[in-house]
């Protein structure tokens, strides 16, 4: 038997395939989308996925407008920021935030299930949110793909 076969294949920066993909957020779960966008972003759906190389895929995400979430969480969800003076401590509810803008709402979801290091700033890029169904992504012809087939 060749042992050759059995070596383990690392991906880098060059040997990684990117695709674009296209998620659409009507409907769904906050937490439940950004989960699932998360491991298309890092890339863990992947055979030949690799802890320390950004080799997931471009992904794009409609109808940010339309995400759901359960519970009292539109009040009692808050998202606390500094503005780095005594004091500076602002807070929004969920439901202001998605007021200002939904999209943001996404994002900071995705972004929170991502590494807090320089690779998780490299592959939060790779994700573009839109509030409604037009996109400025027609060019890269991203697949759609359905995130209740994905298991």
């Amino acid at each position: 038997m060749d042992t050759l076969s059995y070596k383990t294949v690392s991906a880098n920066k060059n040997t990684v395939n990117k695709e674009w993909l296209l998620v659409d957020a009507d409907g769904q779960a906050l937490g439940r989308l950004a989960s699932e966008v998360a491991k298309l972003l890092r890339g863990k759906h992947k055979p030949n996925y690799t802890p320390h190389v950004d080799c997931g895929d471009n992904v794009v995400i409609i109808n940010a407008e339309k995400v759901t979430l359960s519970g009292n969480k539109w009040e009692d969800k808050s998202y606390i920021r500094h503005t780095g003076y005594p004091g500076g401590q602002r807070s929004l509810s969920a439901k202001e935030l998605f007021g200002k803008s939904p999209s943001r709402l996404v994002e900071k979801a995705v972004k929170g299930m991502l590494p807090k290091n320089k690779l998780g700033s490299a592959i939060y890029r790779n994700l573009k949110v839109y509030d409604s169904a037009e996109h400025n992504q027609e060019a890269q012809k991203p697949r759609t793909i359905n995130l209740k087939d994905i298991k």
